[in-house]
């Protein structure tokens, strides 16, 4: 429910703040007073497209607030008193919608406002005209909205999804049946290889080694010569073990005179040994060098087969063996892809029956109700000044299954006496269409079918009606607002009769800019209010005394 509603700047409105009663409030005024704008306010909460039109000449932004009863905790909303403040604003090149505080797109206030609005306008004519928006009002009433509804809407929804599968995987067949054959080939290559994690990095390794030996060779036994001397050598060349032995016992003879050259001889001890560790590796190394011509070329060919590889499936053999995994996940992907068909062909059977049932069950409820509605309907139409109108709600069998069941639904409907129903977009007119719509919306409401959203929003309701019509237009507003919140735009004295509040949109004009005014008429002012929208004149003794037996018949 709509608690309070504030439009600041919006069309010809500079401010303006309506408190609409929880039952019937109605919202009058002349022709171009900008009464619309209070169906366009709330249209723009509801997420609506906005128009930077709509702002107010001389304004930078146009604002629109409303506080509303509604749960919007999945947006951030913050409430207060079980209420949330939603704000539009317009600005030259772009809009802003909030609610709660939280900033929401138009398509997340548009979802919010299936729960608190709906806005019955000349958009709303044109839906009504529409077999989808008629086929939604029987299954109001029938009440398979939700429940089986739902629970088809799902199982569609599902069958879509696994049918797109199937037919991806049936159409690609040959693309498959060739992707394996480049699979099983590159497979089959690395097989034959047979690379081992590493391998490439370590014949690197090694065909260096084997490369260098003689060099290596030569480096080794120089470093030994340096470190240990030559035995087979002529001369008595020192060595670089000599030197640090004859250097230690050099500083250890005088150690015990200086004690800061102890430190020094034991420095010159750990560097004979490691001296002596180096000598001995080398000669250990040297020992164990060895050319070996055949294995080098063995690994050159092993090399060139790992080349081969990664040319091929990566940079690395690291990279082929990470492709041959994925290569056969994907190979048996595609070997149980004919499995994996016949299931979904299995899955998609079940579904259909599911369907087929559930739209059985559908029509059965659709074609109990739709008799039912229209007879409630024709009672509302004949109360409206229509009581030669026939409707029917026509429920046929559609070729195939689709998205809402197995049902075509058309509202057929004729106005006169001896004519053949036909389809309400071709036959009613625009004041037939409104009447139509008022006489659903009320039943639909007292049969609790409706979408249950606590405020109603009534905008050329009356067109093309007036006198006894119009009086009927009102009750049956009254009535409705038992069960909702009802807000309408009316130029008619008689609907207005009836509303528990009246708002009254006034405008002026200086010259150049014209501004319009809401104010609420109260109580005292109501019977003037009246006798000036039947009149359009001053007021009169005898328009007056119409105007209070409106009221007083309104509350009969």
């Amino acid at each position: 429910m709509l608690s309070e509603l504030r439009i600041v700047d919006l069309g010809v409105i500079s401010e303006a703040v309506l408190e609409p009663d929880p039952g019937f409030t109605v919202v009058t005024g002349e022709t171009g007073a900008g009464k619309t704008m209070v169906v366009t306010g709330l249209s723009l909460l509801a997420g609506q497209k906005s128009d930077t039109k709509l702002v107010r000449q001389g304004a930078e932004r146009a604002l629109v607030e409303g506080r509303v009863a509604v749960d919007a905790d999945e947006l951030g909303a913050v409430a207060e008193d079980g209420e949330v403040l939603i704000a539009r604003q317009l600005f030259a090149s772009r809009s802003r919608i909030t609610v709660g505080g939280a900033q929401v797109t138009a398509a997340q206030a548009q979802e919010l406002a299936d729960a608190w609005v709906e806005i019955h306008g000349q958009l709303e004519q044109v839906k009504l005209a529409q077999e989808g928006r008629q086929r939604a009002l029987l299954d109001q009433f029938a009440g398979v909205s939700v429940g089986l509804g739902a629970e088809y809407a799902a199982a569609w929804e599902e069958r879509k999804a696994v049918r797109a599968q199937l037919r991806e995987l049936v159409g690609q067949a040959a693309a498959r049946a060739r992707e394996a054959d480049m699979l099983r080939f590159g497979l089959e290559e690395i097989a034959r290889v047979g690379p081992q994690p590493g391998e490439d990095v370590e014949l690197a390794a090694e065909s260096r080694k084997l490369a260098a030996v003689d060099e290596l060779r030569q480096a080794a036994q120089s470093a030994l010569v340096a470190l240990a001397g030559d035995d087979e050598a002529l001369t008595d060349a020192p060595d670089a073990l000599s030197l640090a032995a004859a250097a230690r016992k050099s500083v250890a003879q005088v150690a015990d005179a200086d004690p800061e050259l102890k430190s020094v001889a034991d420095l010159l001890a750990d560097a004979a040994a490691q001296l002596a560790d180096a000598a001995a590796q080398l000669s250990s190394y040297l020992s164990r060098l060895e050319a070996d011509p055949i294995r080098l070329e063995w690994i050159a060919g092993r090399r060139a087969e790992l080349a081969g590889l990664t040319r091929k499936y990566g940079e690395d053999i690291a990279a082929v063996l990470a492709w041959q995994a994925q290569a056969e996940q994907r190979a048996y992907e595609i070997d149980t892809s004919d499995e994996t068909i016949t299931k979904l062909r299995v899955q998609v059977d079940g579904l259909d029956g599911r369907l087929a049932t559930l739209a059985a069950q559908i029509t059965a409820a659709r074609t109990a109700a739709a008799a039912r509605l229209a007879e409630l309907v024709q009672a509302e139409l004949a109360a409206l000044a229509m009581p030669k109108a026939r409707l029917a709600f026509e429920v046929s069998e559609l070729a195939e299954l689709g998205p809402h069941g197995a049902d075509r639904v058309q509202l057929l409907f004729s106005a006169n006496p001896g004519a053949q129903p036909g389809p309400l977009s071709q036959i009613a007119s625009g004041g037939e269409l409104s009447r139509v719509r008022l006489a659903l919306e009320v039943v639909l409401a007292g049969a609790g079918g409706g979408d249950a959203r606590p405020t109603l929003v009534f905008d050329e309701v009356d067109a093309g009606i007036g006198g006894e019509v119009a009086l009927q237009v009102g009750r049956r507003l009254q009535r409705l607002a038992q069960q909702a919140q009802v807000i309408v735009v009316t130029h008619l004295a008689q609907v207005a009769a009836f509303a528990d509040k009246h708002y009254l949109v006034e405008k002026s004009d200086d010259g150049s800019v014209t501004t319009s005014t809401v104010r609420e008429v109260r109580p005292a002012e109501r019977p003037e209010a009246l006798a000036r929208m039947m009149s359009g004149l001053p007021t009169t003794p005898e328009a007056l005394s119409h105007a209070k037996e409106l009221l007083l018949a309104a509350q009969v």
